[in-house]
């Protein structure tokens, strides 16, 4: 994520000098005070000023978003958060980064993120996910813990960074670049580490859009088995949309219920790191610890509450989910213009080889759980 210091006013100095002339004094009971120069006090910036700074960084990542949002219908599987980050990248590399974006960039990738995952939870009705049956949230809690536990262990034997293995295992096991970025709000990662794990997510995923199916079709699974096995393996909801669509209506009901399921892992993951976060900083001594839940994550619950309560109209819900994608597409637009290329050079081979093995323990394990506990048809 950009590492961009947002800049304040300068502080005053009240007994400021000019060349010849005495320093100001205040007024005493022997007399009044002698005439103020008028530099000592300097204006104050008006309100819109101090909001004005926000403004270009701001613009930009909203046309970005309307731009990816635009386009990403005609282009099957491919989401506008995927557009936003290459459009974002391709930007930073290729025409570079005005410093009067620095302000509304920063935030756009941490304010608008986090409010775009806040509305994520009204997307999700906890009657509606327990209604898929023991086995099939089974099926999918396995697929998130299991997976997540294995990129984990895996990171650390290749040798990878704490922080980036958190943002591969989330990202791969949950809801991909939305979990990333949940993620990296809870660990302040580097941006580098962020961005390579969003597009190893979006790699991967595209492969299994083609691949999870034409598997399925081999080995001769119904279309409601077909859509478990995508639904709790593969990596992002736009991905899931693709291939359980060119399975079947049936296959993609299943899917996406199964996938939504994974994105409900969000919360306690997530709570789950900071909980890990807070009691490393006390054994170290650290000043000022992370909380156990973060408030975008206390909003993320709160949210799918509201939805599962069943009182929010349709229309509001609809309106929610296009405002969602929208603040996450502006957000990832942000996060890509914190990527230099040729910072990702040195990154080596090691994430890459993660990416894969999660990607392949996520398919087993689902696989496993599908066959041991079928949908019913």
């Amino acid at each position: 994520m950009p590492r961009w210091r947002i800049r304040g006013y300068p502080a005053l100095r009240p007994h400021a000098t000019v060349e010849g002339m005495e320093p100001h004094h205040p007024a005493t009971a022997d007399g009044p005070s002698a005439p103020e120069h008028p530099a000592a006090h300097p204006k104050a910036p008006a309100p819109c000023g101090r909001w004005a700074r926000f403004a270009p960084g701001l613009a930009a990542c909203a046309v970005a978003a309307a731009a990816a949002l635009s386009v990403a219908p005609f282009l099957t599987g491919v989401s506008p958060l995927l557009l936003a980050i290459l459009l974002g990248v391709a930007g930073r590399n290729l025409l570079g980064v005005p410093a009067s974006w620095a302000a509304g960039v920063q935030v756009s990738a941490k304010k608008l993120l986090r409010t775009g995952i806040v509305l994520l939870g009204l997307q999700l009705s906890l009657s509606e996910i327990l209604g898929l049956g023991a086995g099939t949230l089974l099926v999918a809690v396995a697929s998130v813990g299991i997976t997540f536990a294995a990129t984990l262990w895996t990171g650390r034997l290749l040798g990878i960074e704490p922080s980036q293995r958190l943002l591969i295992a989330s990202g791969f096991s949950i809801c991909g670049a939305a979990a990333v970025a949940a993620t990296e709000s809870a660990t302040e990662a580097e941006e580098k580490d962020v961005v390579t794990a969003i597009g190893l997510v979006v790699l991967f995923g595209t492969l299994m859009i083609p691949l999870v199916p034409f598997l399925g079709t081999t080995l001769g699974m119904p279309q409601e088995a077909l859509g478990l096995w995508i639904g709790a393996s593969t990596h992002e909801v736009a991905q899931v949309v693709a291939a359980g669509g060119a399975v079947g209506s049936a296959a993609l009901a299943v899917a996406v219920a199964v996938k939504l399921a994974r994105v409900l892992m969000l919360a306690p993951v997530i709570a789950g790191i900071g909980w890990h976060r807070r009691r490393t900083q006390a054994e170290a001594g650290a000043g000022k610890r992370p909380p156990i839940i973060p408030l975008f994550v206390l909003g993320f619950i709160v949210a799918m509450l509201l939805r599962t309560a069943g009182f929010l109209p349709t229309q509001f819900l609809d309106a929610a989910t296009w405002l969602q994608t929208a603040l996450l597409t502006a957000a990832m637009f942000a996060l890509g213009l914190g990527v230099h290329l040729r910072g990702l050079a040195t990154v080596g081979g090691k994430p890459v080889v993660l990416a894969l093995v999660s990607t392949l323990v996520i398919l087993a394990v689902s696989l496993g759980g599908t066959l041991l506990f079928p949908p019913a048809s």
